[in-house]
């Protein structure tokens, strides 16, 4: 950037270079969007001090298996029919109201048969129902 000498007919130079202004303002605003998250999510707490506990182990949810030929398992017992299920089901569910069940259902079996065993499952009464899948 060539300056050129003023002469006396002239006035001041009017122009602001604003390239140094728009530098400091990325400078600030970088900062601001790196220091925002630290702030916003650390918690001035102090939490009080108590004796270590052992976790609550609750009861081991009902492990239900379709295989691939539609056969039925709970808890690694075969089920001969739905009905039978049902009512193995009820009797789970009256020794613990809260219990939980996990649905094993091998890919090759039929959508019909899951969606029946499913329904089954609702209408003894279990409401806890978890779908186990491998990671891909």
């Amino acid at each position: 950037m060539a300056f050129k000498p003023q002469s006396e007919d002239e006035g001041a130079m009017s122009e602001i270079n604003v390239t140094p202004l728009v530098d400091v303002m990325l400078v600030l605003v970088i900062i601001l969007l790196v220091t925002a998250p630290l702030v916003t999510q650390s918690v001035h707490v102090t939490l009080p001090k108590t004796a270590e506990t052992t976790a609550d182990i609750k009861e081991q949810p009902l492990q239900l298996g379709i295989d691939a030929q539609g056969g039925i398992t709970l808890n690694k017992l075969a089920i001969t029919d739905l009905s039978a299920l049902e009512t193995a089901l009820k009797a789970e569910l009256s020794r613990n109201p809260e219990i939980g069940l996990h649905l094993f259902a091998d890919q090759a079996v039929v959508y019909a048969k899951v969606a029946e065993v499913m329904a089954t499952v609702q209408h003894s009464g279990i409401t806890k129902i978890a779908f186990v899948t491998e990671k891909q």
